[in-house]
Order: structure tokens, then C-alpha cells, then sequence
């Protein structure tokens, strides 16, 4: 028999997973989803996230409670009467009345190889430390954050210039095959679970404004590894001067490259900065309010000359 789901998650990183598993043709009870957020042309118009677009799209029934703390909305799930939850980053906690409302409980897609990068932001984290790997994981839920037994595991290579974006798009559709088959062999009742070892464990904060500026003085591994993590949001970010005034540059890619200099100088005109150990090469920038642009284009707009010192 098909499972009877009930489906939680907000972003678009979690849109191949429901649409994955209503191919499969289990039974959407509802679909909860963060609600609109103010956006459009003018940021005031109510915006649906991509999992409610998706929803509707599919014919599926919308909850966008903005609590589940209260009894009322705890009764309202409950009352649903799932098999399942399948949670893929929802951006709420989940109170134990609902992880326990479920007859099998509620599964977890984690974008990490746990316990490593536990919470909030694993796939930027993953590139800002210099990962090689990183991995979709499938885990049934428990009070604590990330900490539940795992039942699949997908390892992903995480590619030496690979930006956040990159990964987060290879990622989602291995998510949506992953929890695929994990629902399969809890139909079938042959998904094990195994308990996570806490050796390892490291945690994935949220990414914060005050981290996104770039600091020239470290090495150029790190400089490079920052600037793909944040890459393209939030954006790590440089000031630069433009007809005699500082302005904030986002660089959304970047190589490592040879040189040598003080910290944050403009060594040629193809933007090789001089790190703390080393250089790198800017590849991709933004001006604010303007589009994303290669180098070569971006030096035709707006210059930085060599000798230039950026911080």
C-alpha cells in the first residue's frame, strides 16, 4: 500500500523531494510549508515559497501555519492520521507532539554526511572549511537537532572551485531520489536505521552578515573557500573604490592563483589579489544593483587597477 505522507519544507531545495514522492504515488495528506513572505517587484507583494507553488501545481492541500506550538495546530496534524512526515528543510522546529504524531515517525532530509555539520547551513559550511566531500543523508527525526539514526547515505565530491549554489543544485535532486527510496523500503518494512557515532560532530550555524566580508590576511585556500561558500547567497564581499568612492563588490567566484603581496593588493589587470599566503583570482564580481559579471567584463565597467588595495 502506498504510504500516506505528510510533506514539510519551504525552499526550492526541497521541491524535487515532493515531487519525487508524489511520482512514486504515495498519498500527499498535505504539504506544510513556511508562509508568504513579503517579495515581488516592490518587496511588499505576499510571496508563496517554492514548496507551496509547487503544492498547488500538484493539487496537493496547503498548510502555512506560522507556529506548531499551539495545541490546536498539534491536533490539526495529528488528526491527518500520516504514516509519515518527511521534513527536507521546513525552517521550523518541530514540536514532539508532531514528531511522534506519525505512525512510523518523521524522516529528514540532511544535506550533510552527519554528525558532521549538524543545523542550519550545512552546505555552506561544508565549502567554507575546505571539504572534499559531503554527502545527502536520510535520518528519522529525534528531539535532538540532526541527531537521529540515519537509514540512507548518498556521498557527493565536493569539486575544488565548486560554489555553494553548484552544490545545493546537485544535492536537491540526489535528496529527491534518496528519500524516494527510503520511502519504498519503509513501505516494503525493510529500511534499517542506524544510530549516529558523535565523534565528529560539528555545526552548521546559520550564516551571519558579519562573517560575509572578506579578510585578504588569510590564506588564499581560505580566501577562495570563503568566497565559493557564500557564493551566490549571501555573497561574500570586498570594498573597492569607484571615481573616488567606497563601494561594496560581491565576488561570487574566484580561483586560487600565484602572487604575492601585501594583503588585499591588486597584483595585475585580470584581478589576482594577494592574500596572506598566496592569491587569488577573482572570476565572477557584482556591483551593487548591477548583474553578475565575468572579470574581463567587469574590468570594462568599472576598473580596479593594479596596485589597487581592496579590503
Amino acid at each position: 500500500m502506498p504510504l500516506k505522507i505528510v510533506f514539510m519544507g519551504t525552499p526550492e531545495f526541497a521541491v524535487p523531494t515532493l515531487a519525487a514522492l508524489a511520482q512514486d504515488g504515495h498519498t500527499i495528506l498535505a504539504v506544510y510549508t513556511q508562509p508568504p513572505r513579503p517579495g515581488g517587484r516592490r518587496g511588499l507583494a505576499p510571496v508563496k515559497s517554492p514548496v507551496h507553488q509547487q503544492a498547488e501545481l500538484l493539487g496537493f492541500e496547503v498548510r502555512s501555519p506560522v507556529s506548531l506550538k499551539s495545541a490546536e495546530e498539534q491536533e490539526a496534524f495529528a488528526a491527518l492520521k500520516p504514516d509519515v512526515a518527511v521534513v527536507v528543510a521546513y525552517g521550523m522546529l518541530l514540536p514532539q507532539p508532531i514528531l511522534y504524531a506519525p505512525y512510523h515517525g518523521c524522516f529528514n532530509g540532511h544535506a550533510s554526511l552527519l554528525p558532521r555539520w549538524r543545523g542550519a547551513a550545512p552546505i555552506h559550511r561544508a565549502i567554507m572549511a575546505g571539504d572534499a566531500e559531503t554527502g545527502m543523508m536520510v535520518m528519522k527525526m529525534d528531539v535532538g537537532l540532526d541527531t537521529g539514526p540515519v537509514a540512507l547515505t548518498e556521498r557527493v565530491t565536493i569539486e575544488p572551485d565548486m560554489t555553494t549554489g553548484e552544490l545545493h543544485d546537485r544535492m536537491m535532486v540526489i535528496g529527491g531520489s534518496l528519500m524516494a527510496r527510503a520511502m519504498k523500503a519503509l513501505e516494503a518494512g525493510t529500511l534499517t536505521l542506524t544510530p549516529q557515532v558523535e565523534e565528529g560532530t560539528t555545526y552548521a550555524r546559520k550564516i551571519d552578515k558579519s562573517e560575509t566580508r572578506i579578510d585578504f590576511s588569510k590564506s588564499a585556500a581560505d580566501v577562495h573557500n570563503h568566497i565559493r561558500g557564500l557564493s551566490p547567497f549571501p555573497g561574500a564581499w570586498l570594498e573597492a573604490e569607484f571615481s573616488g568612492k567606497p563601494e561594496r563588490v560581491k565576488v561570487l567566484a574566484s580561483r586560487l592563483a600565484e602572487g604575492s603581496g601585501a594583503p588585499g593588493t591588486v597584483l595585475d589587470d585580470d584581478l589576482t589579489i594577494a592574500c596572506g599566503q598566496g592569491a587569488v583570482r577573482l572570476v565572477k564580481l557584482q556591483r551593487a544593483g548591477g548583474k553578475p559579471l565575468a572579470a574581463d567584463d567587469f574590468q570594462r565597467g568599472g576598473r580596479i587597477a593594479k596596485g589597487t588595495v581592496v579590503s
